[in-house]
């Protein structure tokens, strides 16, 4: 089995290419290297998995159709796990063109291929930001998504609907995951553990926004690489108890399936900042503010759905913070 996985050398998806490659499966790897954030940090993830005798490796543009096709032409693909996208909220809100380009082109230019080379499976990531205004918590795949708060959110729910469509159409079985703040070793330095992190060693503040009444359903990345290879070893058949007067927005008729990934256990920010200052014996200097534009105030996770496919999460905030200040001293010899 060749599995094709996107962002192979991002944050979740060199975790998720490490794991497969150890349980002996054959990976094409597919990314672009870009500078959204220093990219020796991927260069370094990209270093671990090159040493895998099944790993490939293809420097290639999703935006790119012509270089999917020529580079791709001599591999039998059996399933695709979508990773490479333009992350981050705040990015959205002062670059949006980037994520047009990276998150709709892009993943059409995904959907094309798998359609046109009968994958077996398309498993992509979606995030818990397509919740967006919605209040009702816990956030259940039940529940309409339909008022996105960033343009970011607003991508990653036209993905959902475009691989719905993919899958009415031409029956190509789609798994859309919404993910909850993914934390963890070799995390993106855009992310709040690794900012927070760093100020702290370098004695700067650390802005916590909406006052830190924040709540967030912290996951860490190897349950979150659990959860996608459960669900893509699961392809959807279509719901033969979907009701269209009743629509569950997460299943339908046709083969395709959205799941949250989360912890389901939310904390408080400011107990996560607390825990980064135990561990590393040093009180941050806070920076309170205002609830920053884009950002939803609370996230939980209900995760009943992904839980028949055998879906638990096993690490918990304080043993996740630990693990990655572990690798964050190391990786930056503090």
């Amino acid at each position: 089995m060749n599995i094709l996985v996107t962002g192979c050398a991002g944050f979740i998806g060199f975790h998720l290419t490490k794991t497969l490659l150890n349980q002996g499966v054959e990976i094409i790897g597919l990314d672009n290297l870009n500078n959204y954030y220093d990219p020796i940090l991927k260069e370094r993830r990209l270093e671990q998995l090159k040493a895998h005798k099944n790993f490939k490796f293809l420097k290639v543009d999703i935006c790119d159709t012509e270089s999917i096709e020529f580079n791709l032409r001599s591999f039998k693909v059996s399933q695709i796990i979508h990773l490479a996208a333009q992350a981050g909220v705040r990015h959205s809100i002062s670059n949006p063109r980037d994520y047009l380009n990276n998150n709709i082109i892009g993943f059409f230019n995904i959907l094309e291929y798998a359609r046109a080379n009968s994958v077996e499976h398309l498993t992509y990531a979606s995030t818990s930001s397509t919740y967006g205004a919605n209040r009702m918590l816990p956030f259940a795949e039940k529940n309409h998504a339909d008022h996105p708060i960033q343009f970011y959110a607003a991508t990653k729910r036209a993905n959902e609907l475009m691989a719905h469509s993919y899958s009415c159409i031409y029956g190509l079985p789609t798994s859309g995951l919404r993910f909850f703040t993914v934390y963890g070793p070799w995390g993106r330095p855009d992310m709040a553990l690794f900012t927070f992190t760093k100020n702290i060693l370098a004695d700067k503040e650390i802005d916590i926004f909406n006052h830190g009444k924040h709540i967030r359903d912290f996951t860490y990345v190897d349950d979150i690489v659990d959860g996608i290879i459960k669900v893509s070893q699961n392809s959807p058949k279509g719901n033969k108890d979907w009701d269209p007067i009743n629509p569950d927005p997460s299943s339908s008729f046709a083969p395709f399936e959205v799941y949250n990934i989360g912890n389901s256990e939310p904390v408080e920010l400011m107990t996560y900042v607390s825990l980064i200052e135990e561990f590393l014996d040093k009180k941050a200097k806070l920076n309170f503010l205002p609830l920053q534009q884009g950002d939803v105030e609370n996230t939980i996770s209900d995760i009943s759905k992904i839980s028949h496919l055998g879906y638990q999460p096993t690490t918990n905030v304080r043993a996740g913070v630990k693990s990655f200040l572990d690798w964050y001293i190391d990786y930056h010899g503090e």
